[in-house]
């Protein structure tokens, strides 16, 4: 009688490892494109863009009450931020941490534009958002529109917003949104973001590739 025989595995057995099988052969997978995906021309920076497309053109309405036309930022990098005026914290912290970022950076508002977009533009008129971007004591690129028009633009960028009820907030309702800052060179190319809770010193690094 043979001692070393080996009991036969069970159906439960057989499935765990064809399912690790498969774990292993994916991250195989995954590994040679990582390995691949630099190579070859057109690939890089540009070939990230292209499978992640962030941006395009768009038409709002500036704090002046003036149609704004996103081919008036070209030429100059641009950080992106989605907020709204009765926003009480990630908005006004967002915007002042871009004025501090864009001073220690040096060349002051010629360095880069700060634009605010609201995804309130049922409360956030030009007005408010003139008074209120006025409080950061720095240039900000204030903009509003319909809602049609900003849920486009919100979309293109590939951020979200949303209402949520809030009886404690003006109205009843507050808004969800992206809190991350989008970067955008001076072509108006997809760069890079810079999250709420990343620390300022990789932030910066980030704001002088841009602007370099």
């Amino acid at each position: 009688m043979n001692t070393d025989t080996k009991p036969a595995r069970t159906p439960l057995q057989k499935v765990r490892i064809a399912i690790w099988l498969l774990v292993g052969l994916a991250a195989i997978g995954f590994a040679i494109l990582l390995a691949t995906r630099g190579n070859g021309p057109g690939s890089t920076a540009q070939s990230s863009r292209l499978d992640f497309m962030v941006g395009g053109p768009f038409t709002l309405t500036g704090a002046d009450g003036n149609p704004f036309s996103s081919t008036a930022l070209a030429g100059k990098p641009y950080a992106l931020f989605f907020g709204f005026t009765h926003c009480p914290d990630v908005c006004p912290a967002t915007l002042a941490r871009l004025a501090n970022l864009r001073q220690r950076l040096g060349g002051g508002a010629d360095s880069f534009n700060i634009v605010f977009v609201t995804v309130d533009p049922e409360r956030d008129t030009p007005a408010e958002m003139r008074a209120y971007t006025q409080m950061f004591d720095t240039p900000v690129i204030a903009l509003t529109g319909s809602p049609a028009q900003v849920q486009q633009v919100v979309k293109q960028h590939a951020a979200y917003a949303a209402k949520a009820p809030d009886n404690d907030a003006p109205d009843g309702y507050t808004m969800d949104h992206t809190a991350a800052v989008l970067l955008f060179d001076r072509k108006g190319e997809f760069q890079s973001t810079i999250a709420l809770e990343e620390q300022d010193a990789p932030a910066l690094d980030k704001l002088k590739r841009l602007t370099a």
